[in-house]
C-alpha cells in the first residue's frame, strides 16, 4: 500500500489490489477513512469513516481536494499498467 501523500501525520494510501472507483485511504492517530476521488474533477467525497471527527474530515477533504490531480494520477499509475 503506497503512501501517496502525508497530511499532518496522516498517511494517504492507495492499496495496489483495490477496487474502483478511484479512492484513497487516510490512516493515522488510531483512525481510518476512505474517500472517493471522483477523478478527474472531483468532488472528493467521504465514503467511510472510522474515528475521525467531523472537523478532521473537513480538513482532510480540503487537503485531498487541493491535491486531487496528483491523487488521480497516482491511482491511475498504480492500477492502469
Amino acid at each position: 500500500m503506497p503512501t501517496v501523500l502525508l497530511l499532518n501525520g496522516l498517511r494517504v494510501t492507495i492499496y495496489t489490489n483495490d477496487h474502483r472507483p478511484p479512492h484513497v485511504h487516510v490512516i493515522g492517530r488510531g483512525s481510518e477513512a476512505r474517500f472517493v476521488l471522483n477523478c478527474p474533477n472531483g468532488p472528493v467525497e467521504l465514503a467511510e469513516n472510522y474515528g475521525f471527527s467531523r472537523r478532521e474530515v473537513r480538513r482532510i477533504l480540503e487537503a485531498l481536494s487541493e491535491n486531487l490531480w496528483r491523487l488521480c494520477e497516482a491511482w491511475r499509475s498504480i492500477h492502469e499498467f
